[in-house]
């Protein structure tokens, strides 16, 4: 029989975790964790899950879609807003969008965007 666990927290590593969580906060509405500081912040979700930032010395951010440093995670947002609003949205707050979207979202761009974090993370916006 399989643990009765739920998930309370997913970290990533960054070079300036309050940047990034300031980022992330922006582009969700999340409250701020009350201990975030220099080397860890974070945002509170609702049902007690936490997405925290650490800070890392010498961060290598991903290198996608190459895997010369790995994308070691990768996250999606459900969205309401179409995604062309959604989308622009987070480039305004300091996001960016990779030349390349892989072979199976273009058909899907109506449905789905890759985009790319301050700090160099791929994370996805999906139309809810």
């Amino acid at each position: 029989m399989p643990l009765q666990m739920k998930l309370s927290a997913i970290t990533l590593d960054c070079p300036d975790p309050l940047a990034l969580a300031a980022f992330y906060q922006e582009a969700t509405g999340l409250e701020p964790h009350p201990k975030s500081d220099a080397d860890f912040a974070g945002l509170n979700w609702g049902d007690g899950l936490l997405i925290g930032f650490q800070r890392v010395d010498d961060y290598r951010a991903p290198s996608w879609p190459e895997q010369t440093v790995p994308q070691q995670l990768h996250i999606c947002f459900k969205v309401a807003e179409d995604l062309d609003v959604a989308e622009a949205r987070l480039l305004e707050l300091g996001a960016s969008k990779p030349d390349h979207q892989p072979p199976d979202h273009q058909p899907n761009e109506e449905k789905w965007r890759v985009l790319i974090d301050p700090a160099g993370h791929p994370f996805c916006v999906v139309r809810e």
